[in-house]
């Protein structure tokens, strides 16, 4: 029966997921049209890094989402240690510890290094996609409930996206989008304000930001996920990490954007979404920040407004769950539980 199935996993692949809702905007909302062009912009921006030179077979699989010959790739029958990276950016992806001959035809892996790897709905609407997590890059596909392993889980990675790097030898350095890039000036930012998918949909859009990440901040427990989280027992706030372009835009435009998305005088909640984690909040990373939010609620408050966001010393900031980054970009919705109104002169 196993052989039936994966012989069936080997031709699908070859040939070929609760939260908010979609709303109609009002007149004070941003309209689709602009936020299509700021991402449209922020995309270009980001596709401006300069990765690691790919043939034209690379680029059909990496960049154009396709799929090698099964037995074809020279790392499908590896079984030296060491660690496999994405040929794109020489992030690492996988540990030759997870790798397994599933007799699929392509390298296997039932895990992957923690928070390497991204799952997004294929567009074939019946798969997961798994893409590199740092630049993007098509990798292959997960399937789960096989029994291949303990973990249940099935990494089928094309050979041709990784690199194969022998215990031992050094790794090459990661070709970064993200704030830790060789000599940037980015600065971060860090805004709860609700349920993260919604404060991450806004601030993907706004001009200057390089990358988002949802997470949590703000509670007691190490490595928390979504599920502990949930339980309004660990103290984090579901929260969003805005990497910023400090020539392009200013922590006062971000903080801006955040009041004018979500409701700030909502107490542990934010439209449907109710409890601590759902709280408004600022993390800010230095007094300049801090200024400039306690300037900000200074002005809405002679505006009339109850002000609840809080505002605290960021501490350690825990990546959420793949399956909850870029959550509205990857499954084309828009959020109902936050809507832009203008609220600054």
């Amino acid at each position: 029966m196993k052989t039936i199935l994966l012989i069936l996993s080997v031709f699908i692949i070859y040939t070929g997921i609760s939260g908010c809702s979609k709303n109609t905007f009002s007149n004070n909302t941003i309209e689709n049209e602009t936020l299509n062009e700021r991402l449209q912009t922020n995309k270009m921006e980001k596709d401006s890094i300069i990765y690691n030179e790919l043939t034209s077979e690379e680029k059909r699989v990496i960049i154009n989402k396709g799929t090698e010959m099964p037995f074809s790739g020279e790392l499908n029958n590896n079984k030296t240690e060491g660690t496999y990276i994405c040929k794109r950016c020489n992030a690492q992806l996988y540990n030759s510890k997870d790798k397994f001959d599933s007799g699929c035809g392509w390298p296997s892996f039932d895990d992957e290094i923690n928070g390497a790897v991204k799952r997004i709905p294929d567009k074939d609407g019946m798969r997961v996609e798994i893409i590199c997590n740092n630049c993007g890059g098509h990798l292959g596909h997960v399937f789960e409930g096989e029994r291949f392993t303990e973990k249940n889980t099935r990494h089928c990675v094309n050979s041709i996206s990784m690199k194969f790097i022998p215990t031992g030898e050094e790794l090459p350095k990661v070709i970064s989008n993200k704030m830790e890039s060789s000599g940037s000036n980015y600065q971060k930012a860090i805004f709860a304000s609700g349920c993260f998918w919604g404060t991450e949909y806004y601030m993907q859009k706004a001009k200057g930001v390089i990358s988002t990440t949802v997470g949590y901040i703000g509670g007691w427990k190490e490595n928390p996920t979504y599920e502990e989280v949930c339980t309004g027992k660990t103290g984090h706030a579901e929260a969003v990490e805005v990497v910023f372009d400090p020539s392009l835009t200013s922590y006062e435009e971000l903080a801006k954007l955040f009041f004018e998305t979500h409701d700030p005088t909502q107490i542990n909640r934010q439209g449907p979404d109710i409890g601590e984690q759902y709280r408004t909040e600022i993390f800010y990373m230095d007094d300049t920040q801090k200024d400039i939010s306690e300037k900000l609620i200074k002005i809405l408050e002679a505006k009339g407004f109850k002000v609840a966001t809080k505002l605290t010393k960021a501490d350690k900031f825990w990546n959420a769950e793949n399956y909850h980054q870029d959550y509205y970009q990857n499954n084309g919705k828009t959020p109902y539980c936050h809507i832009y109104k203008k609220k600054f002169d």
